[in-house]
């Protein structure tokens, strides 16, 4: 399936507040020069915050992380629980097309979402409240025909329990997901034939379900709002924390491996000369007006440049590997006060990479 970017743009793209600090604490869990293992989750939380994926936001993304804009790209297109079009602001429903559903009444569900949601996929209705599209096996074949819609799954579907989850979600209520027709999970219609001591009125609902219930939501997008997804590897730092149900008992989490520059950060917040010099005003380096004679070294080749990088780098008169080797912390403030995302010189070590690549030239 060809997947191109949106023919509307929006001009610009930016994390709230919330969501460049979780963006900034999950770049963290990688070691230093691999800050582009975090597209994933990084374009994801982008498209939980707009509903989906702008040139925009895929180019924040990809510059933050010092990529070129079209590996961000290639990440993007490929995978589909990306979405490249405007989704609906209450949902995008996702309706399973495969053997089981198809055969159990996929094409009545379709029919629903061209006839309550707007003719083709990938169209927002008129009132701009959802979006659909048919998709390949979610994984419920014993409960189709269903769909997904938002974060649950609704199993066991006709079209007009369907139709009734569609005016329910419009009107601001949250449908319980799971099973519609009276199943607890996905147990034989017929009855247990087996593990029949199986006590399924411990709880209302299966486990899914009932986590929706007890939430109170299954559609709402991440928003920074929620309970933060925890850093262990941030403790004593800036680590986010999640408030336990009453009564519960929470066990201490296990110890994680921190990255190398963790531990180095660690160990320079120890050093007070260390502290110290990180807290000294900026001085402008040594910069040159143009490449010398034998012509500017590939600054892409440090782990965390990209081409926008090497660009910008250029613009402040830094062409060569040595340059950017003889950086005092006073000169590594000048220039991180002058990108657009700080603190990537010292956690990428650039310093490091720059002088070995200045002894191979």
């Amino acid at each position: 399936m060809l997947r191109r970017l949106y023919h509307d743009q929006p001009e610009s793209f930016a994390f709230t507040p919330e969501n460049q600090k979780w963006a900034e604490a999950q770049i963290t869990k990688y070691p230093a020069g691999r800050a582009q293992s975090a597209v994933i989750p990084l374009l994801w939380r982008a498209q939980e915050q707009e509903g989906w994926l702008s040139r925009p936001a895929i180019e924040y993304v990809a510059d933050m992380l010092g990529m070129a804009h079209i590996r961000a790209f290639e990440v993007a297109s490929f995978y589909f629980m990306f979405q490249l079009t405007p989704t609906g602001s209450i949902a995008h429903v996702q309706i399973c097309g495969t053997l089981s559903c198809m055969i159990c009444g996929a094409e009545d569900l379709i029919k629903v979402c061209q006839d309550q949601i707007a003719e083709k996929p990938f169209t927002v209705s008129e009132d701009g409240a959802f979006t659909w599209e048919e998709v390949e096996c979610l994984g419920a074949c014993s409960n189709a025909p269903m769909v997904q819609i938002g974060k649950d799954y609704y199993e066991d579907l006709t079209a007009e329990r369907f139709a009734e989850i569609l005016a329910e979600l419009r009107a601001g209520k949250v449908p319980v997901p799971g099973p519609q027709n009276g199943r607890f999970s996905s147990e034989p219609l017929s009855g247990l034939t087996s593990l029949k001591e199986f006590d399924s009125g411990k709880t209302k609902y299966n486990a899914s379900a009932q986590l929706a219930v007890d939430l109170g939501e299954t559609v709402k997008r991440i928003d920074g709002t929620e309970v933060p997804i925890l850093t262990p590897w941030m403790k004593g730092k800036d680590a986010s924390t999640v408030a336990a149900p009453a009564g519960a008992k929470v066990a201490e989490p296990a110890p994680v491996a921190k990255p190398a520059h963790a531990q180095a950060a660690e160990a320079k917040a120890a050093n007070p000369k260390a502290e110290a010099a990180a807290e000294v005003d900026e001085a402008e380096p040594e910069v040159l007006t143009a490449a010398r004679a034998e012509g500017a070294d590939d600054l892409k080749k440090i782990s965390g440049v990209g081409p926008k990088l090497e660009q910008t780098l250029n613009e402040l008169g830094f062409y060569h590997f040595d340059q950017i080797a003889k950086w005092t912390d006073a000169e590594i403030q000048w220039v991180d006060n002058r990108l657009k995302f700080k603190g990537r010189i010292t956690r990428d070590d650039w310093i490091g990479q720059a002088a070995e690549l200045a002894k191979k030239d």
